[in-house]
């Protein structure tokens, strides 16, 4: 068989890239070792934010459980397997009507233009003009216990828990880390947090990652930062326990561990030597700003190049890689792209943040907006929700938007449009918003930074 773009994995970046060459009019087929819409919808993106919305389900706005009687994991996670149906379905439907064609099974180089596809039905081979490698990430491994499910989890255990814990051990403050401590801890499990950084979430802004880990202490969550694990082992008993050991000699005991040390690129079994690439330590492959490797007809995108590794940047980091493969004409992807953080409470950001204004020595204001003064802040129940825009002091232009609270990752759409179009200060001044919104939190920020402008 023989296409025009062949793409490994069906994750956003590999549908995106593919419906973008169908659209082209070219042949397209998606190689998928597992089902349509890969690690995002399967174990990813898609199964964690349903879970989060099935706990918030459970709570108060105010963090607080509703009831005396904790729900159970099945309670919690029926509602994932439903919509992970859906979404599966949603996109399969969408890569047939393009006329996408998918196999299923695992992919490997025989040459630079051939991969062998060995699955259920046996095994065939694949010729490509154009390859695009967007196979995902698997979990990085825990140290010493192998992940079962049951007491050592990765973040792909979650959606098939059983029961939920009494107490969780959560290694790891990144994006995944912090988004299940919070979720657990919102549950009433007592979670301690354990990453080697002094810092988590390093690339946000340092004041909304102060107030988030307030936010997290409230629920009782323990941080421990600077703290490497060396071992995790299992502990016998009636009940069965998990034990982490970190190199400065501490034994945290717990019901459960989630191991969330970052992730690691699914290529390994790629025999991607064939092809003439090689993946960093990390699975990782290198690509230019057009997605493109070492060997000029394939091209990578989407979590398997690293950094931002999020579902929307990867969708249009695959449609740029098959428009430029394919010869078509397209922009290179913007450069104020949004982050979200599904933690409770929600945070996201566009734009810099102060530490990276400062060091590059960028004059700026601030202008703070608190949900507790906004109307719509008030009827949600959210009192701790913290609002954050950074003006240029010379031409006011808007520099970045940085939310910590409920719809976060919806209401900084607005400021991303703003700091896209190259607006600024003068746009929320002269701009009504709907009351009572969220929204109006834009126009009270900008006052506050006007206020501190003129004096």
């Amino acid at each position: 068989m023989r296409y025009d773009l062949l793409c490994i994995g069906s994750g956003p970046a590999g549908q995106r890239g593919a419906v973008q060459a169908a659209k082209l009019g070219r042949r397209a087929i998606i190689v998928e070792r597992g089902a349509v819409g890969g690690v995002c919808t399967g174990t990813g993106t898609i199964p964690s934010k349903t879970f989060r919305e099935a706990v918030r389900s459970f709570i108060a706005p105010t963090g607080v459980v509703r009831s005396s009687a904790r729900p159970n994991a099945v309670d919690l996670l029926s509602r994932v397997g439903q919509v992970i149906d859906r979404e599966q379905s949603v996109i399969g439907n969408q890569l047939a009507r393009n006329g996408v064609d998918v196999v299923q099974g695992a992919a490997t180089f025989v040459d630079p233009h051939t991969v062998e596809v060995r699955g259920a039905n046996g095994t065939q081979r694949i010729e490509a003009d154009y390859v695009l490698i967007a196979s995902g990430t698997v979990p990085a491994p825990p140290p010493g216990a192998a992940s079962d499910g049951e007491t050592v989890l990765t973040s792909d255990d979650i959606g098939g828990l059983k029961r939920l814990p009494q107490s969780l051990t959560v290694v790891g403050a990144g994006v995944i880390g912090v988004e299940y401590a919070s979720m657990f801890a919102a549950l009433g499990v007592n979670v301690t947090l354990i990453d080697r950084r002094d810092r988590p979430l390093e690339f946000l802004d340092h004041e909304i990652v102060d107030e988030l880990l307030h936010q997290l202490r409230k629920m009782n969550v323990g941080y421990r930062p600077n703290e490497g694990v060396e071992h995790i082992e299992r502990v016998d008993g009636v009940a069965p326990k998990v034990a982490v050991l970190t190199e400065s000699g501490k034994r945290i005991v717990s019901d459960m561990v989630l191991f969330a040390v970052g992730r690691l690129g699914a290529t390994a079994d790629m025999a991607l030597e064939n092809a003439g690439l090689k993946a960093d330590d990390r699975g990782r492959l290198v690509v230019d700003d057009m997605f493109k490797t070492s060997v000029p007809h394939i091209y990578a995108a989407g979590d398997v190049i690293g950094y931002p590794s999020l579902a929307a940047t990867s969708s249009e980091q695959g449609r740029l890689a098959a428009c430029h493969a394919l010869g078509a004409s397209a922009r290179p992807m913007a450069a104020h792209f949004p982050i979200g953080i599904y933690a409770i409470p929600e945070v996201s950001m566009v734009g810099a943040p102060e530490h990276e204004l400062t060091k590059q020595k960028v004059p700026y204001e601030i202008g703070v907006a608190r949900y507790r003064e906004i109307a719509r802040g008030q009827i949600l129940g959210d009192d701790s929700g913290y609002f954050k825009m950074l003006f240029h002091r010379g031409d006011r232009r808007l520099l970045g938007v940085h939310i910590m609270g409920t719809n976060a990752t919806e209401l900084l759409h607005i400021g991303q449009a703003v700091l896209g179009l190259g607006g600024g200060l003068d746009y929320f001044m002269e701009t009504v918003f709907n009351y009572p919104t969220l929204a109006e939190c834009y126009k009270v920020a900008a006052l506050n930074a006007a206020n501190k402008l003129a004096s």
